[in-house]
């Protein structure tokens, strides 16, 4: 069984369930013949909304009533609306089928709706992380990641990454410190491993599945926390896609974060987390203390589109997104094929949004894209944005193929190729 108390810090082990939290699930589970004058709710006639209509691509819409409009403008439990909760359980049971779905103790699986997966991610990492903690983090990192840990004050024990995402023998290299019959009585050894798994945040690395079983065998052996920062999940490239920590966590070890923000709408920022009912629990009392719970009007959009289309449309439409990027993918991999050869060395992406190009003959890309790219009217994200040490010079260079036009691509690579160049003389 797992000690989940080994992993709080003392802010999170600190914190209680909201009373008035705790209220508004009782009364959400309530038989409609209850009579409550305990909630604090404001009275929702005196809402100026009424109900609404959703126009979508295809030229349907969908119908909000007066009913549900009046739940979504209406305070909701914190872990989120009833009806959305339970529809993205179905889901990550037909998608994951997580182990511990069906068990009884601390480790059962639960899920929390939240604003973006960005603030579950932040959320978990302030339940955690405390002040002089070791974390796992592949490098290059996403720097979102960064900027969420860094002020915890915790240290990155750094582990590589290549084509194929996070590299097993480096992160037995940072683990070698440390032996399994150890590791509990060790006050410095690492708790927490942060991994984002396909269409990684520079690199567009995805793992695949014997690395995925290899590194959950270490997580197992060091017990250690994977948190499976997942909002590319569903523009993977592969096919099938490559199961999930989550589907193999027999131990409750996994907290899963996915994110509507690529396939529905970024602006909705509707995520949800998904791991032991232990940890879930100090997400909540956290969520109860800030921001209470997601917005209900998000909830309710996302909840009555997946309800409309069901599952095999909702997979039908993320499949056509995955195939949208990859093929802006390929287009992007042609300019770098025409223009940038023996100037860049770069991996073939496995999923999501990004290149990870390596300059050649360039030490440091940051005066390159931060001054003289700019001056050449084309724009690309240095390498040591996503340093997790920022002391050291990166040579590398971050590509977006999201919303540049084939033309765009085509002369914004052309354009970099001539900077690679001029940089190269200025080295000689």
């Amino acid at each position: 069984m797992m000690n989940y108390r080994r992993f709080l810090n003392a802010i999170s082990e600190a914190r209680q369930p909201s009373p008035l939290r705790v209220l508004a699930e009782v009364i959400d589970r309530s038989p409609p013949t209850t009579i409550s004058m305990a909630n604090g709710n404001p009275n929702s006639t005196l809402f100026p909304f009424e109900e609404a209509s959703i126009k979508m691509r295809d030229g349907s819409s969908i119908k909000i009533d007066a009913n549900d409009m009046s739940k979504a403008l209406q305070y909701s439990p914190t872990p989120g609306l009833t009806d959305l909760k339970k529809l993205l359980m179905t889901m990550q049971k037909e998608l994951h089928r997580p182990p511990t779905l069906t068990s009884t103790d601390e480790n059962q699986t639960d899920l929390t709706i939240t604003t973006g997966s960005q603030q579950a991610l932040c959320t978990a990492c302030e339940m955690l992380l405390a002040r002089g903690d070791n974390v796992l983090v592949g490098s290059p990192l996403y720097p979102g990641a960064e900027v969420m840990m860094r002020p915890l004050g915790v240290n990155f024990l750094e582990v590589k990454t290549d084509g194929d995402g996070l590299c097993v023998d480096s992160l037995k290299q940072s683990l070698s410190k440390w032996t399994p019959d150890d590791i509990e009585s060790s006050p410095d050894a690492p708790k927490v491993l942060y991994v984002v798994p396909n269409g990684d945040n520079p690199t567009g690395g995805g793992l695949p599945l014997h690395r995925k079983q290899d590194i959950y065998q270490l997580a197992q052996q060091y017990n250690l926390i994977i948190l499976e920062d997942d909002p590319y999940y569903f523009l993977q490239f592969n096919k099938p896609k490559v199961p999930s920590f989550l589907s193999m966590d027999v131990d409750g070890r996994v907290l899963r974060f996915d994110s509507f923000s690529k396939v529905l709408s970024a602006g909705l920022r509707i995520g949800f987390v998904t791991g032991p009912q232990a940890l879930l629990k100090r997400i909540n009392y956290h969520l109860m203390a800030s921001v209470l719970h997601a917005s209900g009007i998000s909830q309710m959009f996302v909840y009555k589109l997946l309800e409309t289309w069901g599952m095999q449309m909702f997979l039908e439409h993320t499949q056509s997104v995955a195939d949208f990027y990859e093929a802006r993918r390929d287009v992007m991999l042609a300019a770098a094929d025409k223009y940038l050869k023996g100037l860049a060395e770069w991996s073939v992406p496995r999923g999501g949004m990004f290149i990870w190009f390596k300059l050649l003959g360039v030490d440091d890309t940051y005066e390159l894209i931060t001054e003289k790219a700019i001056q050449k009217e084309v724009l690309f994200v240095p390498g040591i944005s996503f340093c997790p040490d920022r002391s050291k010079p990166s040579s590398h260079i971050r590509a977006c193929y999201s919303l540049a036009t084939d033309e765009q691509m085509d002369e914004g690579i052309k354009r970099l190729a001539s900077l690679i160049v001029e940089a190269q003389k200025e080295t000689k």
